[in-house]
Order: structure tokens, then C-alpha cells, then sequence
């Protein structure tokens, strides 16, 4: 049946209705994979045909069904047709040839062979004035030189030094494979310490070309190279400050995507290097109150990173009124931030471990609560001044604890950590209470 079917829609191929050629194209691309290899093999004079007509719609489609159904062998015979079609002045054509290129130079190492013959075309397909022909010929470059370091550093050099670039998915992919580069270069040793600007040629040049595409006139060139920029390893401040500057100004952004893509790239930095992030916490704190939760939870919990001890609490009180409206995986964030700030400041321990206390009488699921607790006990353990106070929020909130595994893991908590205090007897009547007010399982705790 299957067969039967195969054969009763290669018929079609005698159709000049062009919506119907193109249903006759995906059918064959769909099942080319479990019909019988020696049917599909049938339909490839149909499809050779098709590359070679004056129709675009049909070569293209052509193109692609044919990457998925021959062998080296029979790519061989058509490589012609196909190095033509690269050159091709429809970048329909042109795009569709080095798409199915792309997939035929991953399906085996034998076709890998005959496309790595194509690079002359490939390269001239680069200068193609279609913006979505200059994208896949420059991804069909690098995958071709893929193996060879050098190869690339010459290919990165060569486009970022011309500009000919104008497709901006071209410039991010070149933007991206300078940042591999520039990877390689540091992972290999060859970064002498101190500014990347300091370094190897190739280093030097790469990041010039990234410091460059900040001031492209694309928004996704400019975040990608800034992301570039902030994720390369042992960065100096000065070397970042470009690339914060430019994340800056998108923290303004109209688009809630790109806020948000921004956020998380400063969310990283603050990391690592609070102070080269601080410049934005004014922007950052406007960014609490946007309408995309997201976005106002990384600007909270990168303002904990990089605020200072005396806007501790200011940034309290902007938490407090942000917590209530967000839901429970974003709270478990902050609550991770606040634990983190901290460490950072132990002599504010009073404030933030009070700040946490309160939140857990107010109303929430199991995993939040569970992580106030978890972070409690955490800052208890790391800074032993914050102990008694401690257990105290924590015997106020098992008075009114609807989860058994959060008051039994507080009572023997008490027992541990209880005797070991200044005044053992203030714990008492909390643990009394819960003996005769509670279920089994807390009572035995």
C-alpha cells in the first residue's frame, strides 16, 4: 500500500499547479526515509529535471528533496547542477542549494568529500546581495573549515575586516564563531595575562571586530556581541565596560524579549563582576516593576548582587511589595539572592534573615516555604551569630505551620542546635505546644 501510494503521488509531477508541487515535494521529503530506497531512487530523474527547468519554485524545492534521498554516488553526478545553483541569481535557488548542502556534508564523510569541493562557490555566494543567501553561505564555511583553526581565524579575519556583510544573521554568526575563536585562543594558553587587548593578534582582532558590531544598526548584532563580549573567561572591567554600556541602553528596550535577554547576560556578569554592573542599577530598579515577571525578577536578583550595604534596605522594601504578585518559582529566586547577599554582608544577617521570616507566615506553596527554611538554616550554619534569632523565627513559624515535614525538620532542628544556646528554656514551650496540639508525626518529632 505504501508503494502504491509512493508511486500514485509521483504522478503529479505532470501537475503545473505550483501549491500542488510543492505538497508532492514535502510528501516525498516526509517518506523518503521508510518508503523502499529502490522507489525513492525512482523519482530522482523527475527531480533532476526539476533542478534544471526555469521554474525557481521547483528547482529550489528540487534541491532539497534531492540532499535527502541520494548517496555520494549520485551526488556526484548532479555536483554540476548543484555548484551552479549556489552561484544562482535567485536566492531561492541559491539558499535552497546551500541549505541542502549543509545537510549533505553531514549525512556521510563521502559527501562531506564532494562538498568541501564547493568552497569556490560558496565563498562567491558570500558576496550575493540576498541578505538570507550571505546567512547559509557563510554557515556552510565555517562548517566546511570547521576542523582547521587556522582556516577559521582566516575566515573571521577575512569578513570581519571587509564588512561585507550586510545580512545581520550573517554578522551574529560571524560574531559568534569570533567568540569560539577567541575561546580557542584563551583554553589553548595564549593569552598573556591582564587585557584581551593585550594579547595575540587574533585576539586583539577579535575583539575589535566585537567592540565594532556594538554599534551595529541591528538590535540582535549588538546583544550578541555584547553577550560575546561578557562571556569571554578573565576578562578585565575596562574590556567588559563596552559591552555593559551597549546591554545598558537595551534594558529600555521595547521588546520584553529583548529585556529579557539582556537581563539575563547582566544577571551572569553580576556574577562575577558586581561593580562593572552596578552602573545600571538605576535602570534596574525601574525594571522591577515591568510587566514581564521575568524580567523584574532577574532585575531584583541582580540589584542583590550588585547593591551595596546601604541600599540593603531600600531594596528591602521594593522585595516586599514585588513578592506578593509573583508566583512561587520566581519567589524561590530571590530567596537564593537574599541568601547570597548575606554572605556578602553578615553584619546585616538581623535584616535580611528577618525580611525571610516574615514571608514564611504569608501565604505560599511547600517548595517556597521550603526554601526559606533550607536558607535559613544554611546562614545558621555559615554565620553562627545568626542562630538564636534565628530559631526563634523559626519556633514562630511552626505556631502556625501547615506543612509536617517543615515542622518536624524545625523540631529536631531545635533539639540539635537548642541546648547549645545562651537560654535553652525560651525553646520549650514552642516544642510543648506542638506535643499537645499536632498530628503523630510531629509529636514524635
Amino acid at each position: 500500500h505504501r508503494s502504491a501510494v509512493f508511486f500514485g503521488v509521483t504522478k503529479l509531477f505532470m501537475s503545473d499547479d505550483a501549491s500542488l508541487r510543492r505538497m508532492v515535494y514535502l510528501f516525498i521529503k516526509e517518506v523518503a526515509e521508510t518508503c523502499n530506497p529502490d522507489d525513492v531512487i525512482i523519482v530522482t530523474s523527475s527531480l533532476t529535471k526539476d533542478m534544471t527547468c526555469d521554474v525557481d519554485l521547483y528547482r529550489a524545492n528540487a534541491l532539497r528533496v534531492l540532499a535527502r534521498i541520494i548517496d555520494a554516488a549520485m551526488l556526484g553526478a548532479i555536483e554540476r547542477y548543484v555548484k551552479q545553483a549556489i552561484v544562482d541569481s535567485s536566492g531561492m535557488v541559491a539558499s535552497a542549494a546551500l541549505v541542502s548542502a549543509t545537510h549533505l556534508f553531514v549525512a556521510a564523510p563521502e559527501n562531506a568529500v564532494i562538498v568541501r569541493r564547493w568552497i569556490g562557490e560558496t565563498q562567491e555566494a558570500t558576496a550575493s546581495p540576498n541578505e538570507m543567501v550571505q546567512f547559509h553561505a557563510i554557515q556552510l564555511m565555517y562548517q566546511i573549515k570547521s576542523t582547521d583553526r587556522l582556516a577559521i581565524s582566516k575566515l573571521v579575519q577575512q569578513f570581519s575586516q571587509k564588512n561585507t556583510l550586510r545580512s545581520p544573521l550573517a554578522v551574529t554568526c560571524l560574531v559568534r564563531y569570533t567568540a569560539k575563536l577567541l575561546h580557542d585562543e584563551i583554553a589553548q594558553g595564549r593569552a598573556s595575562g591582564g587585557s584581551i587587548q593585550d594579547g595575540t593578534p587574533i585576539m586583539r582582532g577579535g575583539y575589535k571586530f566585537l567592540e565594532s558590531c556594538l554599534r551595529h544598526k541591528e538590535d540582535m548584532v549588538i546583544y550578541e556581541a555584547a553577550r560575546a563580549i561578557c562571556g569571554l573567561p578573565n576578562l578585565e572591567p575596562q574590556d567588559l565596560s563596552p559591552a555593559i554600556n551597549s546591554l545598558q541602553a537595551a534594558l529600555s528596550s521595547p521588546s520584553p524579549a529583548m529585556r529579557f535577554a539582556t537581563m539575563k547576560t547582566l544577571a551572569n556578569v553580576a556574577a562575577s563582576h558586581p561593580r562593572v554592573v552596578s552602573k545600571c542599577n538605576e535602570d534596574l530598579e525601574t525594571l522591577i516593576a515591568d510587566a514581564n515577571r521575568s524580567v523584574a525578577t532577574l532585575a531584583i536578583t541582580t540589584l542583590l548582587k550588585t547593591g551595596s550595604e546601604n541600599s540593603i534596605d531600600r531594596l528591602l522594601k521594593q522585595i516586599s511589595a514585588f513578592l506578593t504578585d509573583i508566583a512561587d518559582e520566581y519567589k524561590i529566586t530571590v530567596v537564593k539572592s537574599l541568601q547570597q547577599l548575606c554572605f556578602t554582608y553578615p553584619s546585616r544577617h538581623r535584616v535580611i534573615v528577618g525580611f525571610l521570616s516574615n514571608f514564611l507566615r504569608e501565604e505560599g506553596g511547600f517548595d517556597f516555604k521550603r526554601s526559606i527554611v533550607a536558607g535559613i538554616i544554611n546562614l545558621m550554619n555559615q554565620i553562627p551569630e545568626t542562630t538564636e534569632s534565628s530559631l526563634l523565627h523559626l519556633c514562630e513559624f511552626i505556631e502556625d505551620c501547615e506543612f509536617t515535614m517543615l515542622s518536624t525538620q524545625i523540631l529536631n532542628l531545635l533539639g540539635e542546635m537548642g541546648p547549645s544556646t545562651s537560654a535553652p528554656a525560651r525553646y520549650i514551650r514552642f516544642i510543648y505546644n506542638r506535643v499537645i496540639l499536632e498530628n503523630s508525626a510531629v509529636r514524635a518529632a
